[in-house]
């Protein structure tokens, strides 16, 4: 089959890496210069299961006013939805299920990416503790490696918290990982690359046709610095020297045909449905970082998460980034205003010296700002679109961790699925997991 994969975030690039594995012709179209460029550029890195739960179903704040009433009210009816725990469950057995396939791409390909192993969830208060109880409980339910610590126990596994810091518990989540997603994302394309797979970038899909084939209507759009033509020679030979299959595309709009498209394109996927006239309920979820280099100080060698941490009130993780520390959070889903921005900032740099003290060289401080699509009852849009020809890989994740926990899965899943092939029985069930449920 010849497949197209619109975006080549870490949702596009395993997508496109899974598919090629079948044996496919796959095209991937991006709009920016690179891989990872945008919502998997510099996320939290968080890959544990169970935060692809919802730990902390609280309203987000950096929503207000109508924003805030309108997002509600798409809320309301999914929170209400009686299949919500069946649909829970089952994402957790896809994260599950992407936990290993990451874990398997790691060994086979040899990818050699900033990792470590193991997440703290961080629980101020009692309280924080009973609004993570349900998702625990489902961990556990699921044989997932989840253990309950107290104050003491979470300072021995994590050395450098601050031990003033007001503590009730902690949950500490073995299985889980979190690494460098840009990277992963990279070293995943160069497989794909070795498989066939074409990257086209710089190159937005602007309208699908569906069909048998579908066809896609796209064109070249180079940054604004590159559109001279002398720029554009300059950047034709760059990356005809670095990679044949880059090279830009002639100006003006173009149209292909597929056998199958699959959308990955994250916080713009809304506009793009619109163009097969599907409104989901749809926004976008803003997700900020910081990161910089950790301290190194030979008096105090604890300094900085040793792997990961989780605040689980304020839904801001810490994590260790090679030699790098990185704290990554999101603001409300809608529009992020310049004070929801600063807030949000304000919150990460304030939780770092919460827990991890004068870890963080401030003077070499790297700020991040991605997003991608959210779904009205914050799960994922998986499968067929309902329009022939068209698949959707969108929604997944949270502000943390911007979609990396279920990719590796939903990109195995899918690449099944559009063979039109019977599901394997090995492979976790996505029913009710589609388009059907928003619209």
């Amino acid at each position: 089959m010849r497949i197209a994969i619109i975006g080549a975030g870490i949702a596009g690039v395993t997508t496109a890496y899974e598919c090629a594995a079948e044996g496919h012709q796959v095209t991937v179209f991006e709009r920016c210069g690179s891989v990872g460029a945008e919502g998997s550029f510099a996320n939290g890195g968080l890959t544990a299961p169970g935060l692809s739960l919802a730990w902390n179903p609280a309203a987000w704040p950096g929503l207000g006013g109508a924003a805030k009433l309108t997002w509600d009210w798409q809320r309301w009816p999914a929170g209400r939805d009686k299949r919500r725990g069946e649909l829970q469950q089952r994402l957790l057995k896809l994260a599950l299920f992407s936990s290993a396939r990451q874990a398997e791409l790691r060994r086979s390909l040899q990818l050699d990416y900033e990792r470590a192993d193991g997440t703290l969830v961080l629980l101020r208060s009692e309280q924080d503790l009973n609004a993570a109880q349900a998702s625990l409980d489902l961990l556990v339910q699921d044989g997932l490696s989840a253990h309950v610590l107290t104050a003491e126990q979470c300072l021995r596994v994590e050395p450098g918290l601050n031990p003033a810091m007001r503590l009730h518990a902690g949950i500490h989540l073995s299985q889980g990982e979190n690494g460098n997603c840009r990277q992963f994302a990279h070293l995943l394309r160069s497989a794909a690359q070795r498989m066939g797979v074409e990257f086209r970038f710089h190159t937005t899909v602007r309208h699908l046709v569906p069909g048998t084939p579908a066809r896609l209507v796209h064109e070249y759009t180079p940054p604004p610095d590159s559109l001279s033509e002398p720029s554009r020679q300059s950047e034709a030979r760059n990356l005809t020297e670095s990679n044949e299959d880059t090279r830009p595309a002639p100006v003006g709009s173009k149209e292909d045909a597929f056998d199958a498209i699959i959308i990955c394109t994250g916080a713009d996927a809304a506009e793009l449905l619109q163009t097969l006239k599907l409104k989901p309920a749809l926004t976008r979820l803003h997700g900020f970082s910081i990161t910089a280099p950790l301290r190194q100080l030979e008096a105090h060698p604890e300094l900085g998460p040793k792997a990961a941490v989780l605040d689980q009130q304020r839904q801001i993780s810490i994590s260790r980034i090679g030699q790098r520390i990185r704290v990554a959070g999101g603001v409300a889903p809608g529009t992020a205003s310049e004070r929801a921005k600063k807030s949000t900032l304000a919150a990460l740099h304030q939780t770092l010296d919460d827990w991890f003290p004068g870890a963080m060289q401030s003077t070499s401080v790297q700020r991040w700002q991605g997003a991608q699509a959210l779904a009205a009852d914050g799960l994922p849009l998986l499968g067929a679109s309902g329009r022939e020809g068209v698949w959707l890989n969108l929604a997944q994740g949270s502000a943390t961790t911007l979609g990396w926990p279920l990719a590796c899965g939903t990109a195995r899943v899918l690449a099944e699925q559009v063979t039109g092939r019977s599901p394997s029985s090995e492979l976790p069930d996505i029913t009710g997991l589609d388009i059907g449920r928003c619209t």
